[in-house]
């Protein structure tokens, strides 16, 4: 039973200290996609230890799950991981425990799922009423819609044939290049799936509020998403016009007062005008493979013993 335990250990030092690590270091600023990596590789971590442990303390509690798991593993193997001694009402209260919590984390994320599909297709059928296609207009041709409307806007709407939605207001203060810097930004969180992130980190953080590395991750996600859409923006129209795009889109809306209602945009303009060179190739490889291992521990923790009996 020291290997369920091992696991579980090391889930809750993942969950503890990587996020502290990561928040203490300066570079996820300058290089917000390996950051991005790095934050699902820690969670990704955290899940993978609590999953193992439960399989593990499943079949040090019951025969028949022991049996299934071990089925094609040669003789020796069980026996490497002492899953017969010392198990009992611990192995038992901790297999059903995590898989309580599996069972949550699934319900959870399937509840997000649904959400997300009812407020798209709300908001496509708004879309809809407020801007009808015209007799012979293809929806998946139409790339742009324009709305009329007096606040300054600018989304994304997604679905079948995603479209950018702008309002009339934003289309009188984006110049130049600005409205096309909207929509490159906009064409990054699609091209790189960042709803997904979304969803699934706020489905973690609504059903365990207590964990503190899942909401931590909910606010890393909505923050590094934008900062990542804005470097793909800018390396096409430049960081001076994504900041007087985000600037023309949002100087109405209080967020650059004393007391900010958003705080994030401020912060991203100022890192758009200051900009700090990025990393070399060479550490953002390092730091990908880095990241890349630490879901790669539990596994290995997992898979010693057994690799050790066949030895």
């Amino acid at each position: 039973m020291m290997v369920p335990a091992a696991l579980l250990l090391l889930g809750a030092l993942t969950a503890f200290l990587a996020p502290r690590l990561l928040a203490r270091a300066r570079w996820p600023e300058r290089e917000p996609v390996v950051a991005l990596w790095a934050w699902q590789c820690v969670v990704g971590a955290t899940l993978l230890c609590l999953a193992l442990s439960m399989l593990l303390s499943a079949a040090a509690a019951w025969q028949a799950v022991r049996g299934r798991l071990f089925a094609a593993a040669p003789h020796g193997v069980v026996d490497a991981y002492g899953l017969g001694a010392g198990g009992g009402p611990w192995a038992t209260g901790t297999a059903l425990a995590l898989a309580c919590g599996g069972l949550w984390t699934g319900a959870m994320l399937t509840r997000e799922v649904l959400r997300a599909r009812t407020r798209r297709r709300t908001s496509g059928a708004e879309l809809e009423l407020r801007a009808p296609l015209l007799p012979g207009e293809d929806p998946a041709a139409t790339k742009l819609v324009v709305l009329e409307g007096p606040r300054p806007d600018a989304w994304w709407q997604p679905g079948a044939a995603p479209r950018l939605v702008v309002t009339t207001a934003a289309l009188g203060r984006l110049k130049g290049s600005q409205l096309d810097a909207v929509l490159a930004h906009e064409q990054g969180h699609v091209t790189a799936r960042h709803d997904w992130l979304l969803h699934c980190s706020r489905a973690l953080s609504q059903g365990f509020p207590q964990v503190p590395v899942f909401a931590a991750f909910e606010a890393q996600m909505h923050r590094l998403v934008e900062l990542a859409a804005d470097d793909m923006a800018s390396r096409r129209y430049g960081r001076l016009t994504v900041a007087l795009a985000l600037v023309g889109l949002n100087e109405d809306r209080g967020v650059f007062g004393p007391c900010p209602t958003q705080a994030h945009v401020p912060q991203r303009v100022r890192r758009l005008l200051t900009p700090v060179p990025r990393l070399s190739a060479g550490r953002r490889l390092r730091l990908t493979a880095l990241a890349t291992l630490v879901p790669a521990v539990p596994l290995l923790v997992a898979f010693v013993p057994g690799l050790s009996a066949l030895a």
